[in-house]
């Protein structure tokens, strides 16, 4: 299972700020919701009062002639059956009283508030939800009432609740489609302000990576107070790696002036004496000159590469040498031809991808038989890295390596076959130069039928 790489900046801003605007945004809408609910209860309630206090005008005073009968609102959704607006009056003192009722109800009966729980408010009043005659939900609003004749009454007002619905639902849906829109609106604000915010971290990247590239030796530019000072904390360790590789180099070519004087001396000295004793030094001294210049240059090399902003333009160089060995080889055996895509950079020291790439093309020309194909290309890092890498291979058509055989062709001073003039550090040159890059070099089956050297670098 692939490592799950960690979320931008933009990303984790971008998702933090959405998700907190639709967090604050959904309870807003729930909270607006409640209170339009309570508020169009409220209304609706305020209006079965009107009727329910109508009628306990009516059952309070009998005597007054201005109705001929209690009930009678001057409303006619109260005359139709089951219109939904129904009014009961339901005596309490008189078991056997009759229950007075609109015609709407058709001989049905209002449920009781007091039945399910609902507690008196102030003025004995009652509201709640119940289930109408017809099974639909009905607002129903009730009160006790107890006059000196008579004695007590349960007055009923009730209506469907279809049209307070109807309103509430399409306030939702004005208010859900007006929180929508502010939402789009917020997240592109937000990613505008992230862009924004973050554009001088952008421009800090881009300065790094022409660095990085050799197209500039510093960090320009004026950076807002939180990132200048990483800005300056950047170019101070740039100028302390080069201060850095400087000693270095220093120290090293002093240190080779040290040890090949020396050696010039023994070799000078013992040439001057035939004896078998005077050979064997001159020899001796010989080897211990090819392995001062094989370390020196691999510390060379390696100071190198840890310099920032050091890149090698990989087509000219390649073609440089292809031109060289091409002088070398005169006899135009073998030849030498070049594939490449675009335009192609090592992340490294040019003098270092020179000597990985001309012992190469050494070697191929050695073992040719008549052709040397010298390909380039870009390979893609890991998802994530921002890295890719340069890929050169060399191809010859010569009599190829066995597999068991490529391994000790890699090893330090490794000659499989002597008869071919060589030191063999050639190939473990390229393979230690390679490593110092954190590249690889490898020896494969050709394209040509012979031997393939692929060398695998860092590109900028």
């Amino acid at each position: 299972m692939s490592e799950r790489l960690p979320r931008s900046l933009a990303q984790r801003l971008f998702a933090s700020a959405v998700l907190w605007s639709v967090l604050v945004l959904l309870i807003a809408g729930l909270i607006l919701s409640s209170l339009y609910r309570r508020s169009a209860e409220t209304a609706f309630d305020e209006r079965l009062g009107v009727y329910l206090r109508a009628i306990v005008a009516d059952v309070a005073t009998p005597g007054d002639d201005t109705r001929t009968e209690p009930g009678q609102l001057g409303d006619p959704q109260f005359e139709l059956s089951l219109s939904g607006w129904y009014w009961q009056i339901t005596p309490l003192s008189q078991q056997s009283a009759k229950v007075k009722a609109s015609r709407s109800l058709f001989a049905s009966r209002l449920p009781r508030l007091a039945d399910q729980g609902v507690k008196a408010e102030l003025g004995e009043y009652r509201r709640g939800y119940a289930q109408g005659p017809d099974g639909r939900w009905i607002r129903l609003v009730e009160r006790v009432i107890e006059t000196d004749e008579e004695g007590k009454f349960l007055i009923q007002v009730a209506a469907a609740t279809d049209q307070l619905e109807s309103d509430i639902h399409r306030f939702e849906y004005s208010l859900a489609g007006t929180f929508l829109l502010l939402a789009l609106a917020l997240g592109a604000s937000t990613m505008v302000q992230v862009r924004f915010g973050l554009s001088p971290l952008r421009r800090l990247q881009s300065e790094v990576t022409a660095i990085r590239r050799g197209e500039g030796d510093r960090i320009e530019g004026a950076f807002p107070p939180d990132l200048a000072p990483l800005a300056g904390e950047l170019n101070l360790l740039i100028s302390s790696n080069r201060e850095i590789v400087e000693r270095a180099r220093t120290q090293v070519g002093n240190l080779a002036h040290a040890l090949k004087t020396p050696l010039s001396v023994i070799t000078n000295e013992a040439e001057a004496d035939p004896s078998p004793l005077s050979g064997k030094v001159r020899e001796q001294a010989q080897v211990m000159r090819d392995q001062v210049n094989y370390y020196l240059d691999k510390a060379r090399a390696a100071a190198r590469s840890n310099v920032v902003g050091n890149t090698t333009d990989v087509v000219a160089a390649t073609e440089q040498l292809v031109r060289t060995f091409q002088k070398i080889y005169r006899d135009g055996v073998p030849t030498f031809d070049m594939q490449f895509d675009g335009d192609l950079r090592f992340r490294g020291e040019e003098q270092d991808f020179q000597d990985m790439v001309g012992n190469l093309l050494d070697n191929a020309g050695k073992w040719a038989s008549s052709k040397v194909l010298v390909s380039l290309s870009l390979e893609a890092g890991p998802a994530g890295s921002g890295q890719d890498f340069l890929i050169l291979c060399v191809d010859d058509d010569g009599p190829g390596l066995p597999p068991e055989d490529r391994d000790q062709a890699l090893k330090r001073g490794r000659r499989l076959d002597e008869t071919k003039p060589g030191s063999g550090l050639g190939l473990s040159i390229v393979g230690d130069l390679a490593a110092v890059y954190a590249g690889d070099f490898t020896l494969e089956d050709g394209v040509l039928g012979g031997l393939r050297a692929r060398l695998r670098l860092p590109a900028a």
